[in-house]
């Protein structure tokens, strides 16, 4: 496959892939005759593995970590679930931040007349920093 085709098959823009390999998350391919970048299902499969943990939110230096143990089959299961588990408490506290978020937002959304007149709480907690 040609990065156009692993690209379209895994869902991925081929400057992504790009990016991939230059982070060293999968192995540089194999050339073609022209110089052409040739994929295997080795790759797809690589590339479906960092696509999913990048939408569980896992940095690429975390799913670095998570692809050396993927492929190391004499791995501790122990090793895997504890970078699952802290995945799981960084999501839980950016839960916890978006929630204040919301909640300060719904104040001021609470506070403001919404009509055509020039003053608005909103803008002034804004403009004052009291926010947070």
């Amino acid at each position: 496959m040609n990065i156009g085709e692993i690209a379209e098959r895994i869902g991925l823009p081929a400057k992504t892939i790009r990016y991939y390999e230059g982070m060293g998350l999968i192995d540089p391919p194999r050339r073609s005759g022209g110089n052409y970048r040739v994929y295997g299902e080795r790759d797809l499969e690589t590339l479906r593995f960092i696509q999913q943990a990048r939408q569980l939110g896992f940095p690429i230096k975390e799913v670095a970590g998570l692809l050396q143990l993927w492929r190391d089959h004499g791995r501790s299961s122990a090793d895997v679930h504890r970078l699952a588990v802290e995945r799981m408490r960084q999501i839980d506290l950016k839960i916890a931040e978006l929630q204040r978020m919301r909640r300060t937002l719904e104040t001021l959304v609470e506070r403001c007349h919404g009509d055509e007149r020039p003053d608005c709480p909103i803008l002034d907690e804004l403009a004052g920093g009291n926010i947070g």
